[in-house]
């Protein structure tokens, strides 16, 4: 019990300590005073994953085409909005894409890259909505580990980037991410409008490669960072290449089982593999959430 006690203490003073470096300027921006808002939703995130499902089992799926319609383009919108807050505001600002340092000042290209950040942030916890929906449309087995992991790390990660390094590096990936997420939500949104866009999409599989290439992107610019010296804390690079290295493991693993190797339920005429990083449909699950095919019985309207 004494070492856990200590353990305690120790990370509290280590927390006051990092917030003697923490970033001023967001320190009263929202959600930034305190990680407890951040950990608390994250937590309701994992309790609605257990209770979620449970609540469902013996009711009707949501249809939620609608909803998915709002919802997906809304987020093409956000993350277009970020992407190109970041783009412009890192070249006006004079970045570096290969070695950039973090400026504190409240220069105003400066704390523009840092509010784009920060809805960046805020994008990470309205994603949480993608489980949501699966699991109101009882799409249960896209509740993968990868999704689940995806959905609730990037959300605190990027609280802790925001608290300490809000500019510099940080806008490379987070450009990058929000501009393969218009992509993303595009398709989804595409998706949901029915099969008769069946034709037009074509390019699921490419998503995928192209999240991919991120990750490989993300630790050679990281690497590179690390070898050259470069003037951004060295701790944040590392734990970058490490979370990369996870996320290429589990999509190479999805990528392979989903378009490598013939899943045994489609030999059987089953549904495909599909991906299970966002609230996207596969191929058949277009054509039966549009009344083409339904299983039992009628779905709910929303």
């Amino acid at each position: 019990m004494e070492a856990v006690t200590h353990f305690v203490n120790d990370t509290v003073e280590f927390y006051k300590w990092g917030l003697t470096i923490a970033d001023k300027r967001v320190e009263n921006w929202p959600m930034m005073s305190s990680p407890l808002p951040t950990l608390a939703i994250s937590c309701l995130y994992l309790l609605f994953l257990w209770a979620g499902p449970r609540y469902m089992q013996d009711r009707q799926p949501f249809t939620l085409r609608k909803t998915l319609i709002v919802y997906n383009f809304s987020m093409v919108v956000l993350n277009f909005y970020i992407a190109k807050e970041l783009l412009l505001g890192s070249r006006a600002a004079g970045y570096s894409y290969l070695c950039q340092p973090v400026n504190y000042s409240n220069d105003v290209n400066e704390v523009r890259i840092a509010s784009a950040l920060w809805w960046y942030y805020i994008s990470k916890g309205v994603e949480f909505l993608d489980t949501v929906f699966f699991i109101m449309r009882k799409k249960f087995n896209q509740v993968s580990f990868l999704h689940v992991y995806h959905h609730c790390t990037m959300f605190i990660l990027w609280w802790i980037g925001i608290k300490w390094v809000p500019g510099g590096q940080s806008f490379f990936g987070a450009t990058i991410n929000s501009s393969i997420h218009v992509l993303m939500y595009g398709y989804y949104g595409l998706a949901a409008l029915g099969p008769q866009m069946q034709k037009y999409l074509w390019w699921k599989k490419y998503l995928t490669i192209i999240q991919m290439i991120q990750f490989h992107v993300t630790i050679g610019h990281a690497g590179h960072s690390l070898y050259t010296g470069c003037p951004f804390p060295a701790w944040m690079q590392w734990a970058l290449i490490g979370y990369a290295v996870t996320f290429i493991v589990l999509f190479a693993n999805f990528y392979y089982h989903a378009y490598r190797r013939k899943p045994f339920s489609a030999q059987k005429g089953g549904k495909p593999v599909v991906n299970g990083t966002s609230n996207g449909h596969s191929k058949v699950e277009e054509v039966e959430d549009n009344g083409k095919k339904q299983k039992k019985g009628r779905a709910k309207r929303e």
